[in-house]
């Protein structure tokens, strides 16, 4: 396991910190001249607030592999009078993640017209702001400004942007050379995002929803990226400082890639979908809150890795893991939650997933743990290297 994490999943520090540093130029450069071209007069134009919020794996210390892949989330600033409505009782959208609707008030959409009819969806009788709408009007915005920073940036390295319906744009970073160390190319996700205060947000979900109404493109999925952050950066201070914490979600992701190597579909996809690195993440916090931080001590890898292990596992039977933000009373003090996020109501993460699969998932995440230096082997060799897709 040690050499499996040191070969091929540790993502060296030095290149790490070159690839985030270059990407927040870029990126900064994208979003300076896309505020300046999308300020228009009056308070009721759609434009970007002008920062940006990094999120991810890359910039939360257990990213695997090459440092080759970003997500950045993109603030807008909105009209007035768009309520956030929580919609997680009601049946609409996915299942087992909490959907929210910006809904206008009462008399909004007359006095501001042009912007209802350019933004906003009627759901129920009611105008709510369209994420799809807003994702393609973003997408083409960026577009636009992409010739001022592809002038500026010209001797740096080569820049692009690609779009595919429903999903956020990707900006493609390709070095010059001698510029940065390790001549790797970039994919930078720029995630257009609602801003809710207390650095959380609302971002547009993804276009696997159910379908035959407009009630997806009238949702809005939760982002707490900020919070995980900050109990990322509490467990830093509170584990002792070989803590393996980090190190066991990086192992347990790379067996999940090479165990889905050797899987035929439709199980392949459920396998990834199930054992999502956010549902393996959140398996995680609830499992350090469980007992004494100095247990993860390095020398405790492996016992700590199985016990990781088995308590996914006991997820998967129960077909229970629960949100770790939302309505989560457990949280500690220290790790402060907006109100949003507080009184929120609970949400199971597997409840989109039937038993019979679940079952089938635990079971090869046993057989996977057991035949981990198998498996390792097998999956390693250059034939089947190859890089997994990134949903």
């Amino acid at each position: 396991l040690e050499r499996f994490h040191a070969r091929q999943l540790r993502v060296s520090p030095h290149v790490l910190g070159h690839s985030k540093a270059h990407v927040g130029r870029v990126v900064a450069e994208l979003v300076r001249a896309a505020k300046a071209q999308g300020l228009q007069p009056g308070p009721l134009a759609l434009s970007l607030r002008g920062d940006f919020v990094r999120i991810g794996s890359a910039y939360e210390q257990h990213k695997v592999r090459s440092p080759d892949c970003f997500d950045i989330l993109v603030p807008l600033r909105l009209p007035p009078h768009l309520e956030p409505q929580p919609r997680s009782a009601d049946g609409l959208g996915p299942c087992g993640a909490f959907v929210c609707g910006l809904r206008a008030r009462d008399g909004w959409t007359r006095r501001c017209r042009p912007f209802a009819e350019g933004f906003c969806v009627e759901l129920q009788g009611r105008s709510h702001l369209s994420s799809g709408l807003v994702l393609r009007w973003f997408q083409g915005h960026l577009q636009r400004c992409l010739g001022a920073v592809r002038y500026r940036l010209q001797e740096r390295c080569r820049v692009s942007l690609s779009a595919c319906p429903g999903h956020p744009p990707t900006l493609h970073i390709l070095p010059c050379s001698d510029y940065v160390c390790c001549h790797i190319s970039m994919a930078v996700r720029l995630i257009p995002a609602i801003p809710l205060g207390d650095a959380l947000y609302l971002t547009a979900l993804p276009p696997e929803g159910p379908h035959g109404s407009l009630a997806p493109e009238a949702l809005w999925g939760l982002n707490a990226s900020r919070q995980e952050q900050r109990l990322l950066g509490w467990l830093k201070e509170q584990a002792p400082a070989s803590s393996c914490h980090l190190k066991c979600l990086q192992i347990l992701k790379g067996l999940r890639d090479l165990r889905m190597q050797g899987l035929e579909e439709p199980f392949c996809s459920q396998w990834g979908r199930v054992l999502s690195s956010y549902v393996l993440k959140t398996a995680l916090f609830s499992l350090l809150l469980q007992g004494p931080l100095e247990a993860w001590d390095e020398r405790f890898l492996v016992e700590r890795l199985e016990d990781l292990v088995l308590y996914v596992r006991d997820c998967l039977h129960k077909q229970v893991l629960m949100d770790f933000f939302l309505g989560n009373t457990s949280i500690p003090e220290a790790v402060a939650l907006p109100r949003f996020l507080k009184e929120a109501a609970p949400v199971n993460l597997l409840f989109a997933f039937d038993g019979p699969t679940l079952d089938l998932v635990a079971f090869q995440l046993i057989s996977t743990w057991i035949q981990a230096p198998h498996i390792i082997r097998m999956y390693s060799s250059p034939r089947y290297l190859r890089p997994v897709p990134t949903p």
